[in-house]
C-alpha cells in the first residue's frame, strides 16, 4: 500500500471555472473599459498591504498556489453568462449589454504576473506582486486575487507565530469546525501548514494537499462507555500499535492512571502509549503532575499534547513557566486570524500606457498617508549581509540608481543607507507570462522550508511576538522624489 508521502497531490481544489467570484463593480467597470474601447490599454496593478499582522514583526506570503490553479480555470462559463443576461438594472433595462456578455464569452486571459515566491517573508508597504496586462483583464481579477491571497496570507503568518513559539515541539492544527466555511477551513489548512505547523486534523485538506493529518479521540468517545478505562481500552482495539488518550473527561490525573493501567495492559502486544492529551484545567500544573506520574510509571516517552484556546501567547508563556507540554493542538486562534480576522491586502493600479503606448505612472493620494500607493512598475529587492536581511527596498524597475544610496521610509520620514557590501536580491520572479503559468507547482513541504530558511535570516528582535523590532522598508530615492513630484503636481 502507498504511503502518504507516495501519493501525488490530488485533483485540484477548484475543479471549475470562478470567474463570478467578484464584486460586482468589477464587472461593471469591466463593461466601461469595453464600452469606451480601453479594454486592452496595458496598465500595472499592484497587491500590497499597510499593517503588521498581528502587531508582529513580519508576514509571511501565502496563497500562490490557490490563485495560479484558479488563475488557469478563469473562464466565463455558458451558466455563468445566463445569469449576468438576467441582472437588471434600477430602470429594469438589462445591466450588461449583449455585445458585452458575448466579449466575455470568449475572454481568455494574456496577463503577465511577477510576484515573490509563496512562502517568501513580507512587509507592509511593499508590492507582494505585479500584474501587467490588458486593463480590462487586470480589473476583473482584483476581489479573488485579494481574497484568495489576504486570508491565507493572515493564517500563515499565524502560524509562523505559533511555531516560533512552540519552537522544537510539534504543533498540529485543529480548527476546521470553526473556520469561517467549507473553502476557509481548506484554505486555513493549507495556509496553516506553510506556516510552520506539522500536521492537520482535516482530512480533506491532507488528501487535497498531500499534507500529514492527526486525530485523538474526543470526549464523547470515553462518555460512550461505562467506564473510563473501558474506553481506553477499546480505543486500542481500533489503534493497536500507538495512540492519544483524551484524559480531562471526568479526572484529570484519574484520567492518566486509567491511561497507563490499560498501556501496561497491552504493552505485550506492542502497544505504545503515544501521547495523553489534555483539553482543560490548568495546563501549567496538571502537565507538571501528569509528567511526573508517567516518568515513575516508566512512560517517559510518551508525550502530553494540550488543547483548549491556545494561541502564540499562551504557548510561549507556558513554555517560559516549565510547562511539560510538547505537542500543541490549536485551533480557532490560528484558523481565524482571531486577534486579527482580516488582512488588509490592496491592490491598485500604479501605471497606464497611452494612446502612443508610453508609461504614465499613476498614483492614489489621501489625506492619510498610509493610503497613498506608489508609481510606476514595482519591483522589491532585499539586502543580505551574510547572515540576516537587512532592509528591503522598494524601487521601479525602469530606473536604474546607485546601489550605494539612501532608501525613504513611505510614511515616517526615515532613511536607511544601503551598503555595497550586502547581497541584493530581487524578490521578484515570473508566475505568468501572457497567460501562461510558468512557475513551477510547489509542494507545501517545499514551502514550509522555505519560511524556515527566510525566518533564519530574520533578526531576532524582530521575530519577537511583543513589540518587535520593525524590519525597514523603504523607498529608493529615485521613487521616492517622483512620488514627491506627482503629489506636488496634483496639490499646488
Amino acid at each position: 500500500m502507498l504511503s502518504q508521502q507516495d501519493l501525488p497531490p490530488s485533483s485540484k481544489l477548484y475543479h471549475n471555472s470562478l470567474a463570478l467570484f467578484c464584486d460586482l463593480y468589477q464587472l461593471t467597470m469591466a463593461c466601461g473599459y469595453w464600452k469606451k474601447r480601453i479594454d486592452q490599454t496595458k496598465a500595472v496593478f499592484y497587491f500590497t498591504y499597510r499593517k503588521w499582522p498581528f502587531q508582529g514583526g513580519f508576514g509571511i506570503f501565502a496563497g500562490l498556489g490557490s490563485f495560479l490553479e484558479f488563475f488557469q480555470e478563469f473562464r466565463f462559463l455558458e451558466e455563468d453568462l445566463a445569469y449576468l443576461a438576467s441582472l437588471e438594472s434600477p430602470g429594469k433595462t438589462p445591466l450588461f449589454p449583449r455585445g458585452f456578455l458575448e466579449y466575455l464569452a470568449n475572454l481568455r486571459l494574456t496577463l503577465s504576473i511577477d510576484g515573490m515566491e509563496e512562502g517568501s517573508l513580507v512587509f507592509p508597504y511593499e508590492p507582494l506582486l505585479r500584474v501587467e496586462g490588458p486593463l480590462l483583464q487586470a480589473q476583473i481579477l482584483e476581489t479573488a486575487l485579494l481574497n484568495i491571497f489576504n486570508f491565507q496570507t493572515l493564517i500563515a503568518s499565524k502560524a509562523a507565530r505559533v511555531k516560533w513559539a512552540a519552537s522544537s515541539d510539534e504543533v498540529v492544527e485543529f480548527g476546521m469546525r470553526r473556520a469561517q466555511g467549507i473553502d476557509g477551513a481548506i484554505s486555513a489548512s493549507r495556509a496553516a501548514m506553510i506556516g510552520g505547523c506539522d500536521a492537520t486534523s482535516n482530512v480533506l485538506a491532507g488528501k487535497l494537499f498531500s499534507i500529514p493529518v492527526r486525530g485523538t479521540m474526543s470526549h464523547s468517545w470515553v462518555m460512550a462507555f461505562r467506564e473510563e478505562s473501558e474506553a481506553f481500552a477499546s480505543f486500542v482495539e481500533i489503534s493497536p500499535k500507538s495512540a492519544v488518550f483524551l484524559v480531562d473527561t471526568y479526572d484529570t490525573i484519574r484520567g492518566v492512571e486509567n491511561a497507563i493501567h490499560i498501556a501496561k495492559q497491552r504493552k505485550k502486544e506492542g502497544f505504545s502509549l503515544f501521547a495523553v492529551r489534555l483539553d482543560s484545567g490548568d495546563l501549567l500544573s496538571l502537565s507538571r503532575s501528569i509528567r511526573t506520574i508517567l516518568d515513575r510509571a516508566g512512560f517517559s516517552d510518551t508525550k502530553i499534547m494540550a488543547s483548549n484556546e491556545l494561541d502564540e501567547f499562551m504557548i510561549e508563556d507556558l513554555k517560559r513557566k516549565g510547562a511539560k507540554i510538547s505537542i500543541w493542538g490549536v485551533g480557532t486562534s490560528l484558523v481565524t486570524g482571531k486577534d486579527q480576522p482580516a488582512f488588509d491586502g490592496v491592490y491598485k493600479l500604479s501605471a497606464c500606457q497611452n494612446e502612443a503606448g508610453e508609461w504614465v505612472d499613476k498614483m492614489k493620494l489621501s489625506d492619510d498617508p498610509m493610503k497613498r500607493t506608489l508609481p510606476g512598475i514595482l519591483q522589491v529587492a532585499r539586502y543580505f549581509d551574510g547572515q540576516t536581511y537587512q532592509c528591503d527596498e522598494i524601487y521601479d524597475k525602469r530606473v536604474l540608481h546607485a546601489e550605494d544610496s539612501w532608501i525613504h521610509h513611505p510614511t515616517q520620514g526615515t532613511r536607511k543607507r544601503l551598503s555595497s557590501t550586502w547581497e541584493k536580491i530581487d524578490l521578484f520572479v515570473p508566475l505568468v507570462d501572457r497567460g501562461v503559468v510558468v512557475y513551477p507547482s510547489c509542494s507545501i513541504s517545499t514551502i514550509k522550508k522555505r519560511v524556515a530558511k527566510e525566518l533564519s535570516r530574520l533578526p531576532e528582535r524582530t521575530k519577537a511576538l511583543k513589540q518587535p523590532d520593525p524590519y525597514f522598508v523603504g523607498i529608493s530615492s529615485p521613487l521616492f522624489e517622483k512620488r514627491n513630484r506627482l503629489v506636488e503636481e496634483v496639490l499646488l
